[in-house]
């Protein structure tokens, strides 16, 4: 090895952590022990002088490490290597009975492949000897008896010890299944063992480049801005594996040391804290001063990069200093749910929840440095403490295709320090007809959703964790007249409120104190509620019923906002849990209960095998108000629509194809066209049936995302317009001619 390459191969231990970084920067071999004898030689030599690392980084413009399995192979052999140097009988001095000939003749064979060879190529080293003792036995049977004696004796006494030794080593070992026709020094043998997590130097995420061994790829689908994400089957697991494989993980040699110029100019900008306040602003700054940056970069390297280029490194550039790395290309994912984040971070891949293949484990591993840095972020910009008196930070975060609700716990909650968990939700808005079409409620259900959401009833959406009961919250308030003002009350901001605004809704957000970590300097949830029926005549929605807020909204909802829709989730799997956590967890009164019109329950149901769940509505239940003590028992509680496990889907009740609900005839006396009038109560919901199951057969039909939340908008307001129109006309609700009207409208925008 040159002293050059001497320069290039120093290395850096790190007691704490076990790993040894080495320099590979300008070396002519690479940073790839697998593909290079010579990298893999030198690293043998350092574990020889670090008998302690679990871990080596060969650091490039891209950092390669290899775990602790893999560096225990090497470690084997180098011990190997030293046991053997100790032993007499491969020393250049050793005296042999008469058989010096032989000795002289293959020793040298011997300690070249042991001393030399085994450093560079130690499956090649081990084939060379293995098939020397073959060729020797061989010249043993032609030999003079002298000659066959001697042989005997080097084969004995020399080849079986070295190569017993040898073959103690795991790699050996697990390397015999190839060795058939091995050539020796065909490094391809090495790729079955050696997998580096690969991190280019701009990043600090640690990255699984290969698929999964022995795993089947059953889906392969592309996300955004070139990231393609590939779904693997692992025989013996139950667990998917999410294979993420981004743009920035395929660039040249030269644009990776392009990037990593261009990010520590950039590290030299501090950001004030409100920048980290006003992520969009940030982001936009960043952006612009990245590709001034890159352009001016490139020209100092000679580097030719076309307008596309530049974009393409600066977006990611961009997501590497003021956004939030790795994170943002799963939370640009659509089909993942949530994203999870073990304590102690570095130890175990990022998991992810998939809407196809639930529970997945990525091929994405984050740093303890980069985790640092996530939970900095989360705390400037949510303005709330993350430290020991306060271990618990609840926020959310915002990304270009995505947004997410986040928990963090660090230490003194979590022991082995930081951790995280992300509940993503869509960019844009859910709406009912995309809940529709995605089977978590059918056209009638949806139907009834709004005609209750119209009649400004008190809506509660039920059910468990990740049930979607949020996301269908939030579909149903754009069932709401833009008309009508509508308040909000948050302690994390999950609802669409942005969207809706940017929609036209008259929307007030509010947002207030988190009843899991009590920050001093925000308003309760409760007193956020009464404060809310001094705003004007509004729509009351809360983003989730779980602490002191719940005597609040009963208290609005009995006196306040009676007159227009009142809606909230709460955390419960039916309409009777519902009032279990109501009144004997959170301290209603047994009579405000009665307040509570409609309780929607969503569920996750389980495939038989256990492997598959589905979201879906599972009832519809009115609260009637004629009871006293226990409203089960005195049935008050009436589905108007029940989940049908055969059929897979909510059908409707006795009682609402009967015209016996209370609250839709209630509703019903307000209007003089329904008064007393089931018929026309159950035609409109018919109407608004029809509406919506046309809406999802024309976006089939054409190319114009008819059941995002703009055009949704946009059908339901028409609706309400024609209604009006033909009432004016015709002098009553005549539904043929609404739908008429209306089709014919659908029809011009598409």
């Amino acid at each position: 090895m040159s002293v050059t390459d001497k320069d290039v191969f120093e290395y850096d231990y790190d007691e704490e952590s076990g790993t040894v970084e080495v320099n590979t920067l300008g070396s002519v071999y690479g940073a790839s022990l697998e593909d290079y004898p010579q990298v893999m030689s030198r690293v043998i030599n350092i574990l020889q002088e670090v008998p302690d690392a679990s871990s080596v980084v060969l650091s490039e413009s891209r950092d390669y490490e290899y775990d602790e399995q893999q560096v225990q192979y090497l470690k084997e052999i180098a011990q190997v290597i030293q046991d053997l140097s100790s032993q007499g009988y491969l020393s250049q001095d050793v005296k042999t009975d008469k058989c010096d000939n032989i000795y002289s003749q293959h020793l040298p064979d011997v300690q070249e492949s042991v001393f030399d060879k085994m450093r560079k190529d130690p499956i090649g080293a081990y084939v060379q000897l293995t098939r020397k003792k073959r060729h020797l036995n061989q010249d043993r049977e032609n030999a003079y008896p002298e000659e066959q004696r001697c042989l005997k004796y080097f084969i004995q006494d020399v080849l079986n010890p070295v190569i017993d030794r040898i073959e103690e080593c795991q790699l050996i070992q697990q390397a015999q299944q190839y060795l058939t026709g091995h050539h020796v020094g065909d490094r391809e043998i090495y790729r079955e063992f050696f997998h580096p997590l690969v991190r280019p130097n701009f990043m600090l995420t640690k990255y699984m480049s290969l698929p999964p061994e022995r795993g089947e790829e059953v889906d392969r689908y592309e996300v955004r801005d070139g990231i393609e994400v590939s779904i693997y089957r692992v025989p013996d697991q139950t667990r998917p594996v999410y294979h993420v494989n981004p743009p920035e993980f395929n660039l040249s040699e030269q644009k990776y040391t392009l990037l990593d110029a261009a990010r520590r100019y950039m590290a030299s900008h501090q950001p004030e804290e409100g920048e980290f306040a006003r992520p969009e602003r940030m982001n936009e700054v960043f952006e612009n001063i990245g590709k001034d940056m890159l352009r001016d970069i490139s020209n100092q390297m000679g580097m030719d990069l076309s307008l596309e280029e530049i974009e393409e490194l600066g977006s990611i550039l961009n997501r590497y200093t003021s956004g939030l790395g790795v994170l943002e290309l799963l939370l640009a994912d659509p089909k993942i749910q949530d994203v999870y984040i073990n304590s102690p971070i570095g130890d175990s891949p990022m998991y992810i929840s998939h809407q196809d293949y639930e529970e997945c484990e990525t091929n994405l591993i984050p740093t303890k440095d980069e985790a640092e840095s996530w939970a900095t972020r989360f705390r400037i910009r949510s303005g709330r403490p993350l430290d020991e008196a306060n271990p618990v930070l609840d926020t959310e975060a915002e990304v270009p295709g995505g947004r997410a609700r986040v928990a963090v716990i660090q230490e003194n909650l979590s022991p082995e320090g930081l951790a995280f968990a992300f509940r993503r939700h869509r960019s844009q808005a859910w709406t009912l007809p995309l809940f529709v079409d995605n089977n978590m409620i059918n056209s009638l259900g949806a139907a009834l959703i709004s005609f209750l959401v119209d009649g400004n009833r008190s809506v509660l959406f039920a059910g468990t964790r990740g049930a979607g009961k949020s996301s269908l919250l939030g579909a149903s308030m754009l069932e709401i007249m833009k008309s009508h003002r509508i308040v909000t009350v948050e302690d994390t901001l999950e609802l669409p409120i942005p969207q809706m605004k940017d929609l036209g809704y008259n929307v007030e957000r509010m947002k207030s104190r988190s009843a899991i970590t009590q920050v001093e300097n925000e308003m309760a949830a409760d007193e956020a509620i009464r404060t809310s029926l001094r705003l004007g005549d509004s729509a009351l929605v809360v983003g989730e019923v779980r602490s002191d807020e719940a005597k609040a909204l009963y208290e609005a909802m009995r006196v306040g906002a009676v007159a227009n829709f009142v809606g909230g989730t709460i955390h419960g799997e039916s309409a009777y849990s519902v009032f279990d956590r109501v009144v004997n967890d959170l301290g209603v009164p047994r009579t405000s209960f009665k307040a509570t019109d409609i309780i929607v329950s969503v569920n996750k149901i389980r495939s038989p095998d256990g492997m598959e769940t589905y979201r879906r509505v599972t009832g519809i239940t009115e609260v009637r108000k004629d009871w006293q003590d226990d409203p089960r028992e005195e049935n008050a509680f009436v589905d108007l629509m029940r989940y049908d496990s055969n059929k897979d889907e909510l059908v409707p009740t006795d009682e609402l194809m009967n015209g016996e609900s209370l609250i839709l005839n209630r509703i019903a006396e307000n209007i003089k066209e329904w008064k007393n009038d089931w018929e026309a109560v159950w035609d409109n919901i018919k109407l608004r049936q029809k509406i919506k199951e046309r809406l999802i057969e024309a976006d089939k039909e054409s190319d114009k995302d008819l059941l995002e939340a703009d055009f949704v908008v946009k059908a339901n307001q028409r609706y309400h317009i024609l209604s009006q129109r033909v009432r004016e006309e015709y002098g009553s609700l005549d539904n043929d001619r609404i739908y008429a009207r209306w089709n014919e409208w659908l029809e011009q925008q598409v």
